[in-house]
């Protein structure tokens, strides 16, 4: 595709996204077991809802595939650290790692909380100054129709969670057959394509821009 994007890097210090992971798993593991780490209030400072929009997910999804998320965050933590110039592709890793243990938020868009259209779309515009579309819905209707055994990095993967909104669901492919999205269950993770909940509610993968290693 042709689609021009404007890059440019991120003025945070040379370990804060990493260190910023760190921390939430930090705070995470002192938050009592009976904590719900989810909230279906919609955050009015990020985002307003229009009256006939709902919540992306009829139920909390089951997770039974465990990602080592914070062994994906260290393997790039010398990349962070490194004064060489980041791909595009690394941009937008390092961008979903500061977000990695964010809770979920439905209608929220910040380190704070966030839903999963509000998680793609930050996560690509704080990036590569890429605007995407605010809802999962909208953002299914751009790009290039892209079938599963083609998807590359950084193509968004969208699945039917909800009756009343298709597709209720986004996330953005990482490759090894993983996508990091902002999950009802764990906020923003890393979850495998063939977590059956997911498996089962695939609804097809749409390409924005090629990105290059």
């Amino acid at each position: 595709m042709g689609t021009s994007l404007n890059i440019f890097t991120s003025g945070c210090s040379a370990t804060s996204k990493i260190e910023r992971y760190k921390q939430k798993e930090i705070e995470i593991q002192q938050l009592d077991t009976n904590v719900v780490r989810f909230t279906a209030q919609e955050d009015t400072t990020s985002h307003k809802f229009e009256p006939e929009e709902q919540p992306e997910f009829d139920e909390i999804p089951s997770e039974d595939i465990k990602i080592d998320e914070q062994k994906f965050a260290e393997e790039f933590a010398n990349l962070e650290q490194s004064n060489i110039p980041h791909s595009t592709k690394e941009e937008i890793l390092l961008e979903i790692i500061k977000y990695l243990k964010t809770p979920y938020k439905y209608g929220g868009k910040s380190t704070a909380g966030m839903d999963c259209s509000g998680f793609t779309s930050s996560v690509y515009m704080n990036s590569i100054n890429l605007a995407l579309p605010r809802t999962a819905r909208e953002q299914f209707q751009i790009g290039e129709k892209i079938v599963k055994d083609s998807l590359l990095f950084g193509d968004l993967v969208f699945f039917n969670t909800s009756r009343k909104v298709k597709p209720g669901h986004v996330g953005i492919y990482i490759g090894d057959n993983k996508f990091a999205h902002a999950s009802r269950t764990n906020g923003v993770g890393i979850t495998s394509l063939e977590e059956k909940y997911y498996k089962k509610r695939y609804m097809g993968a749409k390409r924005i821009n090629q990105f290059e290693d």
